[in-house]
């Protein structure tokens, strides 16, 4: 017989009570510690999960640590954070990170990461392990909250109707289209591919083929890193909840329609935040956390672009003309080629040269 709304009501239902406890079971094992601990709070979905509860179990104050951009363009939660954190009793203590940090930090982000991990949020990240790491040892975190419960927007694509085939839909390169690669190196795919292909168990959704190809590949090989990088350097340990065994297991099991459902991803999730914690308005449109980093190379460009263009390692496998151009370009999707470009030039210089950074960026590639 065809189930009622009722039934399926009820279905979701016994879903949140499954969800609620091993969400529980989690956060009480990895807040477990004899020195102490806090998080990071950043007003998302993931984090405010997380806040409600550390809350709930109540062992000790919660420490939450949020960062925000001032003087930006991109949007700034540290509002919304801290009243979250208020409702809670937790301390909030909230980070500036400007523009001045962004040139100061990266040399020295980059020649901190053993992969070149071209991901923005390490220097906001790398400022809040520096803060925490002055009172804190352990930090939870809401990594893989996202593969998990499908909240990235490609995977609500998936879900589309006319999305063809099983098609992976981070097959294309950052830098593709731009004519910058001259000689792509070996194997500069061949991640990405390997995690597509280790995707496709037999009977799993096409929305479960695309979250276990960032769970293979983007969760381990950026995120983590990008955590345990920047956490460790401060002798910080990074616990991620959302990554329990018995957790991961039980949602990414879950039904599509409990991931994605009314043009929403972590549907489960939302329903869930809604229930015990509504003041973080779980159903509001995702905020998402941004770093202008496009804003700032932006306004650098004409003098970065020869810079990046002439260095090792990126003058090796890239058109200098090519490179000069995009960073005289003023589109979203060619900042972050740039940044990808300059982050590589500089993780090179450090990684590859074995050569201390020189200062802030300026000075650095100024230095080869």
């Amino acid at each position: 017989p065809e189930q009622t709304e009722t039934d399926h009501q009820d279905d979701e239902e016994a879903l949140l009570l499954r969800l609620d406890a091993a969400l529980e079971d989690s956060v009480r094992v990895h807040q477990c510690s004899d020195v102490p601990y806090g998080m990071f709070l950043s007003g998302g979905i993931d984090s405010s999960v997380l806040l409600a509860l550390m809350a709930r179990l109540g062992e000790r104050p919660i420490k939450a640590y949020t960062v925000g951009f001032p003087g930006s363009k991109v949007a700034d939660e540290r509002a919304h954070a801290r009243h979250l954190a208020s409702l809670v009793g937790a301390e909030h203590v909230e980070i500036d990170f400007e523009e001045d940090d962004f040139w100061a930090l990266l040399p020295v982000v980059a020649a901190r990461v053993d992969d070149p991990v071209a991901d923005y949020a390490i220097l906001p990240t790398w400022k809040l392990a520096r803060e925490a790491g002055r009172d804190l040892k352990v930090i939870l975190s809401g990594e893989g909250g996202d593969e998990l419960f499908a909240g990235y927007g490609r995977y609500r694509s998936v879900m589309r109707p006319f999305w063809r085939g099983g098609r992976i839909l981070r097959r294309h390169g950052i830098l593709d289209g731009f004519g910058v690669l001259r000689n792509p190196p070996n194997g500069w795919r061949d991640g990405i591919a390997a995690a597509g292909i280790a995707a496709k168990t037999p009977h799993r959704s096409a929305l479960q083929i695309a979250q276990a190809t960032d769970i293979a590949d983007w969760l381990p090989n950026d995120l983590l890193i990008k955590l345990d990088r920047c956490l460790m350097a401060h002798s910080v340990e990074g616990r991620t909840p959302f990554l329990d065994p018995r957790l991961a297991a039980e949602v990414f099991n879950l039904p599509d329609n409990m991931k994605v459902r009314r043009g929403m991803g972590k549907w489960l999730l939302r329903r869930w935040l809604d229930k015990y914690l509504p003041q973080a308005e779980p159903f509001s449109p995702k905020r998402g956390f941004t770093v202008p980093v496009s804003e700032w190379i932006e306004a650098q460009g004409k003098r970065l672009g020869p810079m990046v263009a002439a260095a090792p390692g990126v003058a090796e496998i890239c058109n200098e003309d090519a490179v000069r151009a995009l960073f005289m370009q003023r589109k979203k999707r060619s900042g972050f080629a740039c940044w990808t470009l300059l982050f590589y030039a500089l993780w090179h210089r450090a990684n590859i040269l074995q050569l201390e950074p020189e200062g802030d960026v300026f000075d650095t590639l100024s230095a080869f």
